[in-house]
């Protein structure tokens, strides 16, 4: 999954708290999917494309994200049809999450496995949010100071600084009441993310008209060891399986869309319309990137300067970063306190401290309700969050690692497993061998994936 979720991310809140959605509410059509999905996939993970790129080459590294849309397509067709259970398109169960759906076809066990990757999912991704806003700061400062001072200055800058006022601005915003529901935070977010994402791409393509020329190679980044570059080729794939896919929110999607027709029919074409776009544009932002800087190829875009003018671009790219994540670190975080709350609402209907409410006033916003237990685990949730990202605030690694760590289980596993439950599929027959074919050999890639990303995040914390 991408890093920016923003409008779509706001669904799995929605979904999370707020019951199922009527009929009535249920207006989405094929158009207003493709946006969901768009603003769901396309984000920060796109600036790590051109680095994935130059650890591939100009062959391995566009084929590479051609078969993960490949992959990601045939798996939200597989997805889509669990919607309705027990038929995909007249079932009278609605399936509104990917963990119902797990649940409903394949037990309560998968489900509770499911539930832990979906949050472990989110959880990772607030992690990188924030890392990642503090190197777009830095990346402001730094770009300000080469501007000033030339390109050689000593412009150094530390990280952690920003990542604890990021902590800290959070702990506050995760107590405001429906922050997830404002409707113009997912406008804000979707505005921002295609901002930077095509600053980005306009960069590169401006970089290689002033080169005069195509850098790369058909093998990518050279290595002094073929292990060495080994692993650099498993973290690229970990980086393209991070920027893919969207199983998580594929169901939140369909659970908005108008029936007739078939809210299965619906979301396979707009699945299709979609990965072909953002593949379009993960090609382009991939391949100009590559082919503007060669085996120099920053993590980030944006943040390696790679690019030094204009400068207030690059400001204007790393700020529109700052302002997605720190709307995009509530939006991710609301699915994971919405459970804690319900969890432990049911394990201990008794409780004072986590059932009591407590009226609370903050200036310029309305009075709000707030139990001891949301304060505790919620301030808990994000100096944990904070240390992890001040710990390990490698971006090319962590995304590799998160990426190569969810592709399989949430992507594939699940989505063929519930196909073979609701098709009847009996071991041994064709289908049943070339899907577990299929799956053992995207098992054995996220595995590699998650390998080289995990040798890497080693090595820089060690290095």
């Amino acid at each position: 999954m991408s890093e920016n979720m923003i409008e779509s991310e706001s669904l799995i809140a929605r979904s999370s708290t707020s019951g199922l959605i009527s009929d009535y509410d249920r207006t989405g059509e094929t158009w207003s999917a493709v946006a969901h999905i768009i603003t769901g996939v396309i984000g920060a993970g796109v600036l790590s494309l051109a680095w994935a790129m130059a650890q591939l080459g100009w062959v391995a590294g566009p084929l590479c994200i051609l078969v993960f849309a490949m992959v990601t397509i045939g798996s939200a067709y597989l997805i889509a049809d669990c919607y309705r259970y027990p038929h995909p398109d007249t079932g009278d169960l609605r399936n509104r999450s990917l963990i119902d759906a797990v649940n409903h076809y394949l037990g309560e066990t998968n489900k509770t496995v499911c539930a832990i990757l979906v949050n472990e999912s989110l959880c990772g991704a607030t992690i990188t949010y924030i890392f990642t806003t503090a190197s777009s700061i830095r990346a402001i400062l730094k770009s300000n100071c080469y501007h000033k001072y030339g390109h050689n200055a000593p412009c150094h800058y530390g990280e952690t600084l920003f990542m604890v006022v990021f902590g800290v601005v959070q702990f506050f915003m995760s107590f405001i009441p429906d922050l997830h529901n404002m409707a113009w935070l997912s406008v804000v977010a979707a505005i921002m993310s295609f901002s930077y994402s095509f600053i980005g791409l306009g960069l590169g393509i401006a970089k290689v008209i002033e080169n005069g020329t195509i850098k790369g190679s058909i093998t990518g980044v050279p290595t002094s060891s073929s292990v060495d570059k080994m692993w650099l080729v498993f973290q690229g794939i970990g980086d393209i399986a991070f920027a893919y896919p969207y199983s998580v929110l594929l169901l939140e999607i369909q659970d908005t869309l108008r029936s007739p027709p078939p809210e299965n029919q619906t979301m396979k074409k707009a699945s299709f319309i979609s990965v072909l776009i953002t593949t379009f544009f993960y090609l382009c932002c991939g391949c100009f990137g590559y082919a503007a800087f060669g085996s120099d190829t920053p993590g980030n875009l944006l943040t390696g300067f790679g690019f030094y003018e204009p400068y207030w671009l690059i400001d204007f790219a790393n700020a529109c970063i700052v302002v997605h994540l720190v709307g995009g670190y509530q939006i991710y975080s609301q699915p994971i306190f919405a459970a804690a709350d319900r969890f432990c609402s049911r394990r201990f209907p008794n409780s004072n401290f986590v059932n009591k409410l407590y009226p609370v006033k903050l200036p310029l916003l309305p009075v709000f309700q707030l139990s001891l237990f949301r304060l505790c685990f919620r301030t808990v949730y994000v100096v944990f969050t904070t240390g992890i990202a001040i710990l390990f605030p490698y971006f090319n690694q962590v995304l590799g690692v998160l990426g190569a760590l969810n592709f399989w289980p949430l992507t594939i596993y699940f989505p063929v497993e519930m196909y073979f439950v609701r098709k009847k599929i009996g071991a041994w027959t064709t289908k049943w061998i070339v899907l577990r074919s299929f799956s053992l050999v995207c098992l054995i890639v996220s595995v590699l994936g998650l390998v080289g990303s995990i040798e890497g995040v080693i090595k820089e914390k060690l290095g």
